[in-house]
């Protein structure tokens, strides 16, 4: 008697096994998704401020400079496919102002911003999901450094 009740329920663990792992398992794979996104974007970020900032203290004027940072990060947010015309760069300079100046620390700072894994640009949908994320680096420029000329314009927003 005890074995006809339990023969009437053959196949069901399968089918509930299927169901419930089916509905864990898309969800955890859009996180893993989402998450490696966002780790992407936090290394374009972080990776273009330290390449802009290596650039801008080995310049040998503002302008070399500017061009110099502005490539850096163009070519460090490319490679991680961010955007970036829609990245912002912000450069200063201590103690002087002067980023051309023997000793000087020149901070780089780059903001953009990730969209989020299969999210539709319907309604503008992928700019309500984006990720900011900022990244910054500060290098110092060499105490044997003769720059003498004007410094490095900061905030150079794109």
């Amino acid at each position: 008697m005890q074995r006809s009740r339990w023969s009437n329920e053959t196949g069901s663990a399968s089918l509930e096994f299927l169901t419930v792992g089916v509905i864990l398992l898309v969800p955890l794979v859009y996180l893993v998704l989402a998450m490696s996104a966002i780790q992407a974007g936090a290394l374009a970020v972080e990776g273009a401020a330290r390449q802009a900032a290596r650039v801008a203290v080995q310049a040998i004027d503002a302008g070399a400079a500017d061009a110099a940072v502005e490539r850096a990060v163009r070519v460090t947010l490319d490679d991680y496919g961010i955007d970036a015309d829609a990245a912002s760069v912000v450069v200063s300079c201590t103690p002087t102002g002067d980023c051309l100046a023997a000793e000087e620390r020149v901070r780089v700072m780059v903001s953009a911003s990730v969209s989020l894994p299969l999210v539709p640009e319907f309604l503008s949908l992928d700019r309500a999901t984006s990720v900011p994320l900022e990244g910054t680096a500060t290098q110092t420029v060499s105490r044997f450094a003769s720059n003498t000329s004007t410094a490095v314009t900061g905030g150079s927003g794109r």
